[in-house]
């Protein structure tokens, strides 16, 4: 069955495809879908997405629509929303991502919520309506399958990882008596460390000196790589409309309704087709405010708000990984619910990927803290931010070594992350952990010269609150892919198991002893002053434990004044010297952390945000465009 030429031709309606056609018996204005197949041959995609996800015209009337003209009843809410609506053969995700379902009370027959070039199918009988008894809409649909499974979409999202890969997973866990174990033996350690002869001694502590120098050379070597902020004029040439892939956004919202209105004027401001985007949030159960939030703006079809259903852990992980098997896009991108990221983010991305290797599976963009004058430690967190994504990352893609993630704005190819099983819902850290998972499966991190500016925790309580679940998380990464190191080191080789070893334990271990070392150097070198006599060998430590704290300091504060320069944040280079006080806090963060590991591994230490007091670029404003 065609709608081609509905209309008269004098309309332009004879160029309409017949997702589009239909709706002109419909009384819908012809301009409307005239602009609607406009924007679908702009940005080759078919009619019916870009009339919804271009804003033009909302969901449920095109499906009430279309069911009229397939001749199909069309179920709504009091039809479809109890568990009772759909038969014993639901599945999740099968159901969604099979866009049909089964009925119940009517064996072998089916709704279906048909998306993109599927519709247009059916309305030209190229495809067959088959079992078909109904038609629902898409939101319709996964609202009801939802409701028939919640205790299923949990499992999924909290257990799968578990059940596929558990050698990636980080449950059971450190139990109380294996970190009582591993307590033990370090002490035990130390212990015969302190018993060995003097010669042997010497060995052992020049060893551990020269892997703690070894660590700071990623740092310092970073120093040496250009990167700039943004790609140069022309680098990276832009993909058309036609060639940019579908795009997903995922973004886990609790709590967050004063976010709401920032956080939808910033994607809506994205610089990416409109049918070609695919926005989804994800909400917890129990968070009416941001529901609410959600619903007092009128979203186009682009834009997906997804209820997570309750269960354990109350993560972010969790929540993504509800929402990944219902991605549309061949590309996915996470966004915290206080990123502004840059309009042409994406357009960025798209390209980059389409150039890297397929072995490239993200893309890592640039974190900026954008509320940096809002006290001294909001300052040395963009400090630290800089160091880090501005100059760190970048090496490490450069190099193609392990990289742990930074949780937002990272761009994924969604096949590869759906074949690695999402997220660690149990892990604290799941960007740490997904970074390190990616280069055991094979698989690289890319640099994204992109910006997304961010909110920093401007004071002590929420910052140690934050930093606290970081390092706890780094501690699970740890325990998870340590349980068989032997193994870890094969599949890595010894580089990039050296890196990972740095930039994951390695992070947590200089966290807890940097005060003490940096005690022990002031009292040796400052107070007594070093011990001078002829012999190289028993001097070797002493020369080394120097070496360490000045290669320490510098690995702690060039790349971050290195960073601040390539943004142009001269005024923040004084605070550079302020950091060495700044990583006291990040220590005690890392043994608080160590204790919440064993206390309550699970625990989320949720951020609060929209109370910046400054915003360097104006990118943390508080009014929001229509989307």
């Amino acid at each position: 069955m065609s709608f081609l030429g509905t209309s008269s031709s004098a309309s332009g309606a004879d160029a309409l495809p017949p997702d589009l056609a239909f709706l002109l018996a419909e009384g819908v204005e012809p301009a409307r879908l005239l602009r609607a197949a406009a924007l679908a041959a702009e940005s080759g995609t078919d009619g019916a997405s870009a009339l919804l996800r271009g804003g033009l015209m909302a969901e449920e009337p095109y499906y009430e629509a279309l069911a009229r003209a397939l001749g199909l009843p069309y179920l709504a809410l009091p039809d479809l929303g109890g568990p009772s609506a759909l038969g014993p053969g639901t599945r999740f995700p099968q159901s969604l991502t099979a866009r049909a379902a089964p009925l119940a009370g009517a064996p072998g027959r089916l709704v279906r919520a048909p998306e993109g070039f599927e519709i247009e199918g059916f309305l030209t009988g190229r495809i067959g309506l088959g079992r078909t008894a109904a038609l629902t809409s898409p939101a319709r649909l996964r609202r009801a399958v939802f409701a028939a499974l919640p205790h299923d979409v949990a499992d999924h999202a909290a257990e799968a990882l578990e059940r596929e890969r558990p050698d990636w997973a980080y449950r059971p866990g450190l139990s109380g008596r294996r970190a009582a174990g591993l307590g033990l033996g370090a002490g035990a350690g130390l212990l015969i460390l302190s018993g060995l002869p003097a010669g042997l001694a010497v060995v052992a502590v020049t060893a551990a000196q020269g892997a703690i120098l070894a660590m700071a050379s990623f740092r310092l070597g970073a120093l040496f790589l250009a990167s700039p902020v943004e790609p140069p004029p022309g680098a990276v040439p832009p993909l058309s409309d036609r060639d940019l892939p579908v795009y997903t956004v995922l973004v886990a919202l609790h709590r967050e309704a004063a976010m709401v209105p920032r956080l939808v004027g910033a994607l809506a401001r994205l610089d990416y087709p409109a049918a070609k985007l695919d926005l989804k949030f994800v909400l917890e159960a129990d968070d009416p405010g941001t529901a609410a939030a959600l619903a007092a703006i009128p979203l186009p079809a682009r834009f997906e708000v997804i209820v997570a259903p309750p269960g354990a852990p109350r993560t972010k992980p969790r929540a993504l990984n509800v929402a990944l098997p219902l991605a549309r896009g061949e590309c996915l991108v996470v966004y915290d619910a206080e990123d502004v990221p840059d309009p042409g983010q994406l357009r960025l991305a798209a390209a980059l990927f389409r150039r890297e290797p397929p072995e490239t599976a993200c893309l890592q963009g640039r974190l900026v803290i954008d509320n940096a004058g809002d006290s001294w430690l909001s300052r040395c967190f963009a400090l630290e931010y800089a160091g880090l994504f501005d100059v760190l990352g970048p090496a490490l893609a450069n190099w193609r070594l392990p990289t742990p993630l930074g949780g937002t704005s990272t761009h994924f190819r969604t096949a590869i992350l759906r074949a690695l099983h999402g997220w660690d819902a149990w892990n604290v850290t799941e960007d740490a952990d997904l970074g390190l998972r990616l280069a055991l499966a094979g698989y690289g991190v890319g640099d994204l010269p992109s910006a997304t500016f961010e909110e920093a925790p401007a004071r002590l309580g929420p910052w140690l609150r934050q930093r606290v679940r970081w390092m706890k998380g780094f501690a699970q990464t740890t325990v998870t892919h340590g349980r068989r190191p032997l193994r870890t080191l094969r599949r890595l080789g010894p580089l990039d198991a050296f890196c990972a070893l740095t930039m994951v334990p390695g992070t947590v271990a200089s966290a807890l002893v940097y005060p003490f070392l940096t005690a022990a150097a002031a009292l040796a070198f400052l107070w007594h002053g070093p011990d001078g006599g002829p012999a190289f060998w028993p001097n070797l430590p002493q020369g080394l434990a120097l070496t360490i704290f000045g290669t320490g300091l510098a690995a702690m504060m060039l790349p971050a004044a290195l960073g601040a320069i390539r943004r142009g944040w001269y005024d923040l280079l004084p605070f550079v010297l302020v950091l060495p006080v700044y990583f006291l806090l990040v220590s005690l963060a890392a043994w608080l952390g160590l204790v919440e590991l064993v206390r309550a591994p699970a625990r989320w230490n949720k951020t609060e945000h929209g109370l910046f007091r400054t915003s360097r670029t104006g990118a943390l404003r508080r009014r929001a465009r229509r989307p």
